[in-house]
């Protein structure tokens, strides 16, 4: 079994590019690769997929247990030659002050991973090795197997880091990316623009890859790549089995899902059937509807044209189709969704408010959801925010906590009719009794034909 963590010193010190990179190189090499994201991010997973034709899965040590982090990566590893995790953030950078909760580190101690640490190069000589001298003895559990430097000037340059990394940490540098390299991946308010709407995006990760096949030693990599294996019982315990038929939104606008958690329906006997708002006329004939989140903002006058699909989706709302939505799915169902500059595009009008983008953040951060008694670790993530209204009812109670401390409630979950729609993303085996509880919902409104079919 091998593995390699793809770790930086910070935020935008090169991870992304590197891991599709080597991602990219490794796969034309004919190698399989099984790759994951650190955190809850939605966007580096897709491109992921996009260099290795794999699906990518999130792991996260916040939403998820030690047990259930070895066994899905255990799960999403196998029948791969080599696991590529892309980290996140800096490598100590989790939730809170602890070392060990929801960073790239915990997961790689979790799975007993060698990093590659990614480190800039940029006007840097001797000071190199002081900086990944606090890494490596910051936290002695974890092994920084390689280093690769980013925004070098000159292969002189890189000789010069090279000779000095490797004789006062010890530690065996594995190549460089060059200075002003002309690959770029632009960004938006949310992170990453989605892989799916990247002009050229095979003509640049080929590009990259050459790059890295003459920077980078990739048998260097694969050497060090050696793991432990880490054996585990089947702790995912499936218990139940559904007859249903789910709707799950995705096209360019909605995209945003774990992609456990699809899998996880899948094998609960659901059958998934992907509907587009923009190009769909009407819907099809489902149990339930899974609408994620994604970019409704940015897609909103394609979303608002589409009127006949609207006004289908909220009529078959308003008789009692069973509906679960996260935060872009939310914003969908309003009124309306009001941009920067105060624009105004109608939505589905099936929840009474209007969804505004906002110049900041919202919601940014891990939060814990009691719902009718089931507790659930989610994420938000939001520029968004929606009007009050009295007559909405709200479902989640939402606790933010610091050093172990809720320093901040809220309440979220509007329910309307047979549909419970929220900001949080919830992975679903962080608990899977909420999935359940969702489930036997929809199952009791199976056979409804709420006037339609």
């Amino acid at each position: 079994m091998k593995g390699i963590m793809i770790a930086g010193t910070n935020s935008g010190v090169g991870k992304t590019t590197l891991s599709l990179g080597i991602m990219k190189a490794l796969t034309n090499r004919g190698i399989t690769v099984a790759p994951f994201k650190v955190g809850p991010d939605y966007i580096d997973p897709k491109f992921h997929e996009f260099v290795t034709g794999n699906a990518s899965y999130n792991l996260d040590s916040y939403l998820l247990n030690k047990e259930l982090v070895t066994n899905l990566f255990n799960k999403n590893s196998k029948d791969k030659d080599i696991s590529i995790i892309e980290g996140v953030m800096g490598l100590y950078d989790g939730f809170g002050i602890e070392k060990d909760n929801a960073s790239s580190s915990h997961i790689a101690k979790i799975l007993k991973l060698p990093i590659i640490l990614v480190v800039d190069g940029r006007g840097m000589s001797l000071s190199l090795a002081a900086l990944i001298s606090g890494y490596k003895n910051f936290d002695k559990d974890i092994n920084i197997a390689g280093v690769i430097i980013n925004n070098v000037s000159s292969k002189m340059h890189y000789d010069l880091l090279r000779t000095i990394v490797e004789k006062e940490n010890n530690i065996p540098c594995l190549g460089y990316l060059p200075k002003n390299l002309d690959i770029s991946l632009k960004s938006r308010h949310l992170g990453l623009i989605p892989a799916e709407e990247v002009d050229e995006l095979e003509e640049k990760s080929e590009k990259l890859s050459k790059t890295i096949e003459e920077t980078i030693d990739l048998d260097k990599l694969l050497e060090i790549s050696k793991l432990e294996v880490i054996k585990t019982q089947n702790y995912i315990g499936i218990t139940k089995k559904y007859d249903l038929k789910i709707g799950v939104f995705k096209d360019k606008a909605f995209n945003f899902y774990y992609k456990d958690n699809l899998d996880l329906l899948e094998q609960l006997g659901i059958t998934l059937i992907p509907i587009s708002p923009i190009k769909d006329e009407k819907l099809p004939d489902v149990d339930a509807l899974y609408i994620g989140g994604g970019f409704p903002e940015v897609f909103s006058n394609e979303l608002e044209t589409n009127k006949s699909f609207r006004e289908d989706l909220k009529e078959i709302l308003e008789k009692g189709l069973p509906c679960y939505a996260e935060c872009g799915g939310l914003m969908y169902l309003t009124n309306s969704i009001y941009d920067l500059d105060n624009n105004k595009s109608e939505m589905v009008g099936f929840i009474d408010t209007d969804s505004h983008m906002t110049e900041k953040l919202q919601r940014f951060g891990y939060i814990e959801i009691d719902f009718k008694g089931i507790n659930i670790n989610a994420h938000e993530f939001h520029r968004s925010m929606i009007n009050k209204n009295d007559e909405i009812d709200f479902l989640y109670n939402i606790s933010k906590k610091r050093e172990g401390k809720v320093y901040k409630r809220w309440k979220c979950g509007i329910k309307k009719q047979n549909t419970l729609a929220g900001y949080p993303h919830i992975h679903f085996y962080s608990n899977i009794e909420f999935l359940y509880y969702l489930l036997d919902y929809i199952e009791n409104f199976k056979g409804e034909n709420y006037d339609k079919y």
